[in-house]
């Protein structure tokens, strides 16, 4: 399956719900709790906290990742 790519506008991500194409651990749903930009680059967003729905598990995620379609779904389907 080809892998198709859209383009997530980094402003709109905070509270954004996001399903994992492929669940680990019985996580599937997840939304992004925080906006995460390095200092030195001019407040540019470079990361953001995905927090699992189920386990409330949190991890970082480089938001450019949100955008590969095989990996990242945009809503909770």
């Amino acid at each position: 399956m080809k892998s198709l790519k859209r383009i997530v506008n980094p402003k709109k991500l905070l509270k954004s719900k996001w399903t994992a194409v492929t669940p680990t651990n019985k996580e599937k749903h997840f939304m992004v709790t925080k906006l995460i930009s390095l200092e030195c680059s001019n407040q540019q967003i470079e990361f953001v906290e995905l927090e699992a729905v189920h386990s409330k598990r949190s991890q970082l995620l480089d938001w450019k990742q949100l955008n590969d379609t095989s990996v990242w779904l945009q809503g909770w389907l």
